[in-house]
């Protein structure tokens, strides 16, 4: 009797550190920056924004919006160089309609935003990101998790065919906040890709 008692007593403990485990992989992920992203991604699209000349400049921002204007935008937001570099840069955070409404502004005084369809968006970024990571030069390793924002938009409806580079040629321009070390690894890269003449770059002075 005492037998079974300490048996039902140990099974019950191991179901309790089961739930209690299973409670805390729950709010860990509810706290990630994965977690944040699904809830986002359930909220309805407010914006979808791309910079005008992103592919004159070689240089703009992807803004994708979704929640109230009037009361809490989740914003996801991609730096992007179709020339060479692919996806420079992911940002996701969560702010006010009024914060969100002075960020447009801000943005679009550096560079005029457009409106562009979602399916646009999703497969500008997937097939940008894919091809900079052929040539050495991978997203930043938060991509996969804040592209997600866009939940089930379906990058197949858009049927555009972009192309990368200059002339058919990756063109790597350093930033201004690129270190020396950095440009060079960069450039390094590049080359053992592609070869020296595979590429071309544009030396800061």
């Amino acid at each position: 009797m005492a037998t079974n008692i300490a048996q039902k007593r140990a099974r019950k403990e191991k179901q309790r550190k089961l739930a209690a485990a299973a409670r805390r992989r729950a709010e860990a992920f509810e706290a990630s920056l994965a977690g944040k992203v699904h809830r986002a991604s359930r909220l309805p699209i407010l914006h979808c924004l791309l910079t005008k000349s992103l592919f004159d400049d070689g240089m703009g921002t992807l803004v994708l919006a979704r929640g109230s204007a009037s009361y809490d935008v989740a914003l996801a937001a991609f730096l992007l160089d179709p020339l060479c570099l692919g996806i420079k840069d992911v940002t996701f955070q969560r702010m006010t309609g009024s914060g969100f409404e002075t960020y447009l502004e801000i943005t679009n005084m550096a560079s005029p935003l457009e409106t562009v369809e979602p399916s646009y968006a999703r497969k500008l970024l997937r097939e940008l990101a894919a091809w900079a990571r052929s040539i050495g030069l991978p997203p930043p390793p938060d991509f996969p998790v804040v592209e997600g924002s866009f939940g089930d938009v379906d990058a197949g409806a858009c049927d555009v065919a972009f192309k990368f580079g200059q002339d058919g040629r990756p063109f790597y321009i350093p930033g201004p906040m690129e270190s020396p070390s950095l440009v060079r690894n960069r450039v390094e890269q590049l080359r053992r890709r592609l070869g020296d003449g595979g590429f071309d770059v544009e030396m800061p002075m």
